[in-house]
């Protein structure tokens, strides 16, 4: 999922670049209908990467095969989100956003299609990537479309909707997959939770069509395919080992091969400062490293974002798996988690962000440590605790995670030029997606090698301890980043 910045200004490739001047695209109605067509693909793309946690019990009921396979199904889909984002807005760019936009909804809605009708993991994790793919082409397409339906004065309005919906998703993922599997439609069983997104997706085309300007930069970067190989190829490496690791029995060349992927990196900076030279348009800006501010947010980013991913993989698994929850019961256990975690983005967007800057992000990091740690704890206390004894540590998680999301990306923006904040933001974001996959991979990982020895509730302590200690950590990190937003 793309973010815009707090204060409704549109940073970065995700968001249309600083290329383009906005204009205004017909009246206040359609206005409003393209912003609601942006905010269904957004909730689209989060009801995807939240609902399979609650659901891949059931998946694996069905299809068999190792806990490996859970992993591959959350993973792949946000493995592919992260290695083509920054392509696809460069690719709005050049043939048109309007036009991306389109095609990455079509391409979504047939992929969530086959998902449903998947008949083995292999398929289902195939079209969770190729989902991914296509939520590449869409999503970052969304705010520079935005950026072209509304004037500058009222660009802040339109941002501000954006809080609030993706709040609502967020609560609504875990309990609309939950309800979904469980309800058994028409014996659809968790092949409904990506049904659902036929009808949003052809209803978000057919009005895109209609209300939709086209928009690209008015000159036209060229696509760097040697820097998307290289890419795409580091970021395998490092995470195709560690999902696959554990079932393989660790070996060497899992170690080499994760090992292998620093140089691979190395070459892609290398190759980034080339196409710069030359007068191209790198993937990522290669200066941006040289600010300790980007770089120290990169950090915090990857914690942040591979802790969420990966608890809420881990923890709705441990609900059914450990506890005997249903689908729906896992679902609605995680709801304090969501409503924290949109409390605590509202509080601190709203005045916490604002006033204190880079405190209240840190605050936020750890108050979630905390809250992370006390599931540890009421799970070590309880042995088998219910989902109401288990409600206030994951209030207290999600508030705080809340938080840090509200500031992080304007405050991670703050130490970078204007020249830079495009490729800033998009690396930003593709951190974010990659971020996830990671998460997936290490907390899954971990796990799964805890329960086979510990059982499943020594297992969630386990990943609650590792998740809290590196939030924990990330607070410290956080002094790196500028004290507070640009504005």
């Amino acid at each position: 999922m793309t973010t815009p910045t707090t204060d409704g200004a549109v940073r970065g490739p995700a968001a249309g670049g600083r290329d383009t001047a906005p204009h205004t695209a017909g009246g206040g109605r359609t206005r409003w209908l393209g912003l609601a067509v942006v905010l269904a693909v957004e909730v689209m793309d989060l009801l995807d990467a939240t609902v399979v946690g609650v659901a891949s019990p059931s998946i694996q009921a069905d299809f068999g095969g190792s806990s490996t396979r859970i992993q591959w199904i959350a993973a792949s889909y946000t493995l592919a989100f992260a290695v083509l984002m920054i392509t696809g807005a460069r690719l709005g760019d050049i043939v048109g956003r309007r036009r991306m936009f389109l095609a990455g909804v079509a391409g979504f809605g047939v992929c969530s299609l086959l998902c449903a009708c998947s008949g083995s993991a292999g398929m289902l994790i195939g079209m969770r990537a190729a989902q991914g793919a296509f939520a590449a082409m869409m999503v970052p397409q969304g705010l520079g479309l935005v950026r072209e339906l509304f004037p500058p004065e009222a660009l802040g309005g339109a941002f501000g909707v954006f809080g609030p919906v993706m709040g609502l998703g967020a609560v609504a993922g875990p309990v609309l997959g939950g309800y979904l599997t469980d309800a058994d439609v028409l014996g659809t069983g968790w092949r409904a939770v990506f049904l659902i997104n036929l009808p949003i997706a052809l209803a978000a085309f057919a009005l895109a069509l209609r209300v939709l300007p086209e928009s690209r930069a008015p000159h036209s970067p060229r696509l760097d395919l040697p820097g998307v190989a290289l890419m795409s190829t580091a970021v395998l490496m490092l995470v195709y080992p560690l999902v696959q690791g554990r079932d393989l029995g660790w070996p060497l060349w899992s170690y080499l091969l994760m090992a292998g992927s620093l140089p691979v990196f190395a070459v892609l900076a290398r190759h980034q400062g080339w196409v710069l030279r030359r007068g191209g348009s790198p993937l990522v800006e290669p200066g941006l490293f040289r600010h300790r501010g980007f770089t120290g947010s990169l950090a915090v980013g990857l914690v942040l974002f591979a802790a969420m991913t990966g608890l809420m993989l881990v923890v709705p698994l441990y609900l059914q798996y450990g506890l005997d929850f249903s689908a729906k019961g896992a679902g609605l256990a995680m709801v304090p988690w969501a409503l924290g975690t949109a409390a605590g983005a509202t509080l601190s967007g709203a005045w916490l962000g604002r006033r204190y800057g880079r405190a209240a992000l840190q605050g936020g990091l750890l108050l979630a440590a905390a809250g992370i740690a006390s599931v540890a704890l009421t799970v070590e206390a309880a042995g088998t605790p219910g989902g109401w004894q288990l409600a206030p540590a994951l209030l207290a998680a999600g508030i705080g995670l809340g938080m840090v999301m509200a500031p992080f990306f304007d405050i991670a923006l703050a130490g970078v030029s204007d020249e830079e904040a495009g490729s800033a933001s998009g690396v930003l974001n593709a951190v974010q997606q990659l971020s996830g996959s990671v998460g997936v991979a290490v907390l899954g990982t971990v796990f799964f090698s805890r329960a086979g020895q510990h059982g499943t509730g020594g297992a969630l302590e386990t990943v609650a301890l590792v998740a809290a200690a590196a939030l924990a950590a990330a607070a410290a990190v956080a002094f790196l980043m500028p004290r507070r937003a640009a504005h």
